[in-house]
């Protein structure tokens, strides 16, 4: 459709007195590829295309999709929505705007080269085989996501953004007489097939193989309260679960977040500055622009302890009467969007990680986490140790297992003492409201004074 077909559709669906209306036009493919030990075990591929219509009246929203994506379509779509709605209309013109956005992402080859990528799978897969003899179980995989998005609406904004989230996992197993032991981890971001083929995967493989042996002489750990030093990466999912959240605009502006009303207090200790920034360049959670057609941004969230802003959508901003972040963010045209993290992080901080080991006297080093829960109302989580050692007189000792760090979000901010220097990220999928999303989590390596652990370890 041309940009005059698209604005006779907006005018029409605020024929009733719709006071804005959004269309989003999305052409998306997902791919998946694993490898079992030496074979292709599961290839996959799926497209589907859609155009969503968005219309608001106040605070209230009408919403609704179809795949027939020409003008006639579309046109009975919004005919269709705006029934829903019965007053003068308010809109009977859109002007679309110039985008002068700068693009941190720019995708120009979607590409895949199959018989590489399969080259490369069963090359870990085979490196984690042969690192040592008590590894049984191998796997690697892949996954891509080639999302097309064109977002218009009745402010003017008409843009465009090309996305490709491929990430590569891989998976060992290991075994002896006291059970198995498993190590795991994931490279991606939102960049092309060549960034992607970049990595050294090599030494990938044998850091995971690596961790499924240590852990098999883990000891269940006993539980108790400990100092606990969370380790850079994927240990920022505990900020991303039990703070990030609280920090949306979809709890806030209903007032049912522990950070509600909140701006400009101190709600951590002062060497905690927590930022979401989706214009890292190629990162996982990136993109251009959100998906309202707001210029992404970096946020910072909490400055030096103190609470600085939030993360708001379009309409959580008529809800707080605040400012829209570029936080909108959704799954596909099948879900109406609302506020969401991207990258978000605990940025560094001035200590060194050897300093932090050095002054813990007695604790729990969580180098790696696994998964976990959170109640969003409270901030309350648990989530489990993936890969654990003590911390015995300043130094790191010997491998546990079986460990669960139980904290509340708001008390474990305050109890941040030590941030390291060596901030780096980790790959998830985020599921919320507006589904499931790619989201990264970071931070450099933290310590936690009097954490609970829990664990069935004996004395």
């Amino acid at each position: 459709m041309n940009k005059l077909e698209l604005e006779q559709i907006l005018v029409e669906a605020c024929k009733t007195g719709a006071d804005f209306a959004e269309l989003y036009f999305e052409d998306k493919t997902t791919s998946s590829l694993r490898v079992v030990l030496d074979k292709v075990d599961e290839a996959t591929t799926k497209s589907e295309y859609g155009c969503a219509l968005r219309l608001l009246n106040g605070l209230e929203e009408t919403y609704g999709y179809t795949n027939d994506v020409s003008f006639e379509g579309v046109m009975a779509l919004a005919k269709s929505l705006r029934e829903g709605i019965s007053s003068e209309a308010k809109i009977t013109k859109v002007e679309f705007k110039e985008n002068e956005d700068k693009y941190h992402t720019n995708i120009t080859d979607t590409s895949v080269n199959n018989t590489k990528l399969v080259e490369v799978l069963k090359g870990l897969t085979s490196d984690i085989m042969a690192y040592d003899e008590r590894i049984v179980q191998a796997i690697s995989s892949y996954s891509g996501v080639l999302q097309m998005v064109t977002i218009c609406n009745t402010k003017g904004i008409y843009k465009s953004d090309t996305r490709f989230n491929q990430r590569i996992a891989a998976q060992a197993i290991s075994e002896n007489s006291e059970g198995r032991q498993m190590g795991f981890d994931s490279h991606g971001g939102n960049f092309d097939f060549a960034r992607l083929m970049s990595f050294d995967y090599h030494e990938f493989a044998r850091s995971i193989a690596d961790v499924a042996i240590v852990m098999l002489s883990a000891k269940d750990i006993k539980g108790g309260v400990y100092d606990v030093v969370i380790h850079n990466g994927f240990g920022g999912v505990i900020f991303h679960e039990a703070c990030g959240h609280s920090l949306e605009a979809t709890s806030v502006a209903k007032n049912t977040s522990v950070f509600s009303n909140r701006l400009g207090e101190k709600i951590a200790s002062d060497v905690v500055t927590a930022i979401d920034d989706g214009t890292i360049a190629y990162e996982w959670g990136s993109e251009n622009i959100d998906d309202e057609g707001t210029p992404q941004q970096k946020r910072v969230l909490i400055e030096k302890g103190v609470l600085k802003s939030y993360m708001i959508d379009y309409l959580n901003s008529r809800r707080m009467k605040s400012e829209v972040t570029g936080s909108s963010r959704r799954q596909g045209y099948r879900f109406s969007p609302t506020s969401r993290m991207s990258n978000t992080y605990i940025a560094n901080g001035e200590s060194k990680f050897e300093d932090i080991i050095k002054n813990t006297k007695y604790g729990l080093f969580a180098k790696k986490m696994g998964g976990g829960s959170v109640n969003p109302a409270t901030g309350e989580f648990n989530f489990s140790v993936s890969e654990g050692y003590m911390i015995e007189d300043g130094k790191i000792t010997t491998p546990v297992k079986g460990a669960t760090l139980i904290g509340n979000g708001k008390d474990t901010l305050l109890n941040i003492d030590m941030v390291a220097d060596n901030l780096s990220f980790g790959y998830g999928m985020c599921g919320s409201q507006s589904g499931s999303i790619p989201t990264c989590v970071g931070q450099p390596t933290i310590r936690v004074r009097n954490m609970t652990v829990g664990g069935k370890g004996g004395n």
